[in-house]
């Protein structure tokens, strides 16, 4: 249940505060209590609020092994050049022993773990669909509210489940590789879904030109067919990179920093913020909704009853949930 009546605690007001003073160490204890969902975090998110709406959010995802990680370095370093401060969220397949991240943070952009302007931090996804831990909007709204400019998501690749990121992203980068072509007619809807900008990373290896040609014609399919929802006149680009040896990264930027410029001048990234916004609201209605319906179903609840005349048969189910919302069950 959301913690809406608590009052937080003197520590935890301390923390935000520190937080929001620019100091890091708060800032990790913060994420921490919001990705375990202890504490209180409806009240820490409702602090933050005003703070936040200014970072720009970059989804990067792909399969394994498509360099995800190395792209974002790349893309980090970039950023710095240029005075930036960023953020990272490194969304990592979930142990299934404790529910952690089996790959740290400290194991990713090792070159950028002593930059103050740098705040990388790994999430497990926690089994939720697509890949991204049920928290991962809050930790996002927490390197908005500290301050960060551009916040880096990144999320682990386990194919069309990964569409939910575009729920979190400003622009989204899919990251291919030359050896994904064989699973391209498997991922095809979801990658047109999903990607504002595809790469072929890797583009050294054989294979990559004839994956190029392909998801060009995939693209420009996606961009001419009338059915394809556009707030914007976007076609998906193509980028060939080798984030190993820094090529093709700054051309992948200059086209981040294009779609941004034209989502801006029409109005359409304030558009897509609302339309995720409202996302976010009947998400944790329905969390809070169905949480409130299973304490009341407990053996000391008032809807226990009522489910058992609908389990006896004595009372249709229809009935029993017009009854349920209009506050007359039992």
């Amino acid at each position: 249940m959301l913690d809406s009546m608590a009052m937080i605690d003197a520590k935890t007001a301390t923390l935000i505060d520190k937080m929001l003073a620019g100091d890091r160490l708060a800032l990790a204890r913060l994420i921490t209590r919001v990705e375990n969902r202890s504490g209180p975090v409806a009240e820490i998110m409702r602090r933050v609020h005003g703070r936040t709406g200014r970072a720009y959010i970059l989804g990067i995802t792909g399969p394994p092994g498509a360099g995800k990680s190395t792209v974002v370095d790349r893309l980090t370093a970039l950023l710095r050049a240029e005075g930036a401060s960023v953020g990272i969220v490194a969304v990592d397949p979930s142990s299934p022993f404790s529910g952690g991240a089996v790959l740290g943070d400290r194991i990713r952009m090792q070159s950028h773990t002593l930059d103050p302007e740098v705040f990388i931090r790994s999430m497990a996804t926690r089994g939720s669909l697509g890949g991204l831990a049920r928290a991962t909007s809050d930790v996002i709204k927490l390197l908005d509210a500290f301050g960060k400019q551009w916040i880096l998501v990144e999320t682990v690749g386990v194919g069309q489940t990964e569409l939910d990121i575009i729920k979190q992203a400003d622009t989204t980068v899919v990251i291919l590789v030359p050896e994904s072509g064989d699973a391209i007619q498997t991922m095809k809807a979801g990658l047109m879904e999903v990607a504002d900008i595809l790469v072929v990373n890797k583009a050294d290896r054989e294979g990559a030109n004839p994956l190029m040609s392909e998801l060009r014609f995939m693209a420009h399919l996606q961009g001419s067919s009338p059915q394809a929802p556009k707030d914007i006149d976007w076609e998906i680009p193509v980028l060939a990179t080798e984030a190993q040896n820094d090529v093709g990264i700054a051309e992948l930027l200059a086209e981040i920093r294009r779609h941004r410029g034209l989502l801006e001048a029409s109005g359409a990234l304030e558009k897509r913020r609302q339309a995720r916004r409202r996302a976010e609201l009947q998400a944790l209605l329905l969390e809070e909704f169905t949480a409130e319906v299973r304490r009341r179903l407990g053996a000391d609840g008032d809807l226990a009853a009522t489910f058992e005349a609908v389990a006896d048969g004595r009372k249709d189910p229809y009935s029993a949930v017009e009854e349920i919302l209009k506050g007359r069950a039992p």
